[in-house]
């Protein structure tokens, strides 16, 4: 993957992103770095875009570095990881697999990284593909990039009660 020697902070961007990640519970830091294995995988010119907001941790995945062309995301809080289908809704879904009521957005709640080998997963991420707005790059490697740090995040890890 090509990625910025280093940011404006003089940090490569993959040491950012397993800061990011470091912030979740373990369970939930093996879970993110899985499924973006699997996503890598499957879309390896791929664009990742990496936003540590307020909410939520998120990595797009786009043919360009523009968040208008991301079709999934990895989000991930302190009560777990999604797969969330930027134009879900119109998606075809005969399992039923996607959650939410939105317009356009529909996600799939990842308990494990087995999640990403069933065959509803496989099929929404290749409907995703097919409707791409941007075609995807047929060889290279897709770059990291930062996009978003909130200064401000609510926690990453559920609190111990």
């Amino acid at each position: 993957m090509k990625t910025a020697k280093v940011d404006s902070r003089g940090q490569a961007p993959v040491t950012r992103l397993r800061s990011f990640i470091a912030k979740f519970e373990p369970r939930h830091q093996t879970l993110i770095r899985a499924v973006r294995r699997a996503i890598r995988a499957h879309l390896p010119t791929a664009d990742e875009l990496v936003y540590d907001n307020y909410n939520f941790f998120v990595i797009g995945f786009g043919s360009t570095d523009r968040p208008s062309d991301c079709i999934v995301s990895i989000v991930a809080g302190a009560s777990g990881v999604s797969l969330c289908f930027i134009h879900g809704a119109s998606l075809p879904d005969p399992q039923k697999a996607l959650l939410g009521s939105g317009k356009q957005t529909r996600f799939i709640r990842v308990d494990s990284a087995r999640a990403m080998e069933r065959q509803p997963v496989k099929a929404l991420l290749a409907a995703a593909v097919a409707r791409s707005r941007m075609p995807f790059r047929a060889s290279g490697r897709g770059n990291l990039i930062i996009r978003s740090v909130s200064a401000k995040q609510r926690p990453r890890r559920r609190s111990a009660k």
